[in-house]
């Protein structure tokens, strides 16, 4: 379906959020790289959304990205729809006693940083992820130590035919880097409980996680965080420095020289130049350890014609 066909499918709809045909996304990752979303729509609020969807054709494929941290858009860019979540009714953060509901556009770093300052311990781990609350919902995002399925009571989403769900944590189906909510599910909101603590003691924490990333991670490159999940009882950037990949290049990309479980940009590089240099790290690492890696970074899109 072209991109005029999807805006006409939503016309009757009168949906309130910002609907853009062939939109760039390459500026919307971290990256820096991918072709243009079919159409790119911004809902309102959560009713805008389950309208659009109700309205959208069953046979228009959907795609939700976030901060695009975790993100590879393919160089013949994403047909169909693209949501992006953003605004006030998806950014918002309430503190309700020993819980704190926020948004899926809410940055995991903001939402360590209101758990602090309400003095909710158990959140901090959220300092180091640097993606959204969304994205964190949807692989069960972890870092030193904490993980979502330790803090998550229950979530908001909004299905492909445009009903409200309620899930409680056992409905999130929670593993290692994965959850087992339906796939057609956009996460709306979340609702989390920390434990009190004191405030100095957890942004403490904080500056803790916030100074292991920074020296042991390219943060102010182009990049993607994790490249790889972790294999059972393995490391994958041990795995990866083993086999002779640190510093492999493929066109603009690079392995990270400073932790190789992270691709970079260097400038340049195309979406197909980042992917294949995954695929040839995932390569070399079967080759030398048997171990076969999995991603962790979403990929979306088609390649380039």
């Amino acid at each position: 379906m072209t991109s005029a066909a999807i805006l006409a499918a939503l016309e009757p709809a009168a949906l309130r959020g910002r609907l853009l045909p062939n939109h760039p996304l390459a500026d919307l990752t971290w990256f820096r790289v991918g072709g243009p979303a079919d159409v790119l729509f911004t809902p309102a609020d959560e009713e805008d959304l389950a309208a659009a969807l109700a309205a959208l054709p069953a046979e228009v494929p959907v795609t939700v990205i976030g901060l695009g941290s975790n993100l590879i858009v393919r160089d013949g860019g994403v047909p169909g729809l693209v949501i992006r979540l953003g605004g006030k009714a998806f950014g918002s953060i309430l503190v309700e006693g020993e819980t704190i509901r926020a948004g899926t556009a809410v940055p995991d770093m903001k939402l360590a940083r209101a758990a602090a300052e309400a003095g909710l311990d158990g959140l901090a781990f959220y300092r180091g992820i640097p993606g959204s609350v969304g994205g964190a919902l949807r692989m069960n995002a972890g870092a030193h130590g904490g993980e979502t399925t330790d803090v998550l009571v229950e979530t908001r989403a909004v299905d492909r035919s445009g009903a409200l769900h309620v899930l409680t944590h056992a409905d999130m189906g929670f593993a290692y880097r994965h959850s087992g909510a339906p796939a057609d599910l956009i996460f709306t909101q979340a609702l989390y409980r920390g434990r009190p603590g004191d405030r100095a003691a957890i942004e403490a924490e904080m500056e803790r996680v916030t100074a292991a990333r920074e020296a042991a991670q390219p943060i102010r490159e182009r990049t993607g965080g994790s490249t790889f999940k972790n294999p059972d009882g393995a490391k994958a950037w041990q795995l990866i420095d083993a086999a002779g990949c640190r510093g492999l290049t493929r066109g603009g990309a690079q392995v990270s020289e400073m932790h190789c479980n992270f691709l970079i940009n260097r400038g340049g590089a195309s979406a197909a130049d980042i992917e294949g240099l995954g695929e040839e790290v995932r390569a070399r690492v079967r080759e030398t350890s048997g171990v076969a890696l999995h991603w962790e970074i979403k990929r979306i899109g088609v390649p380039a014609r």
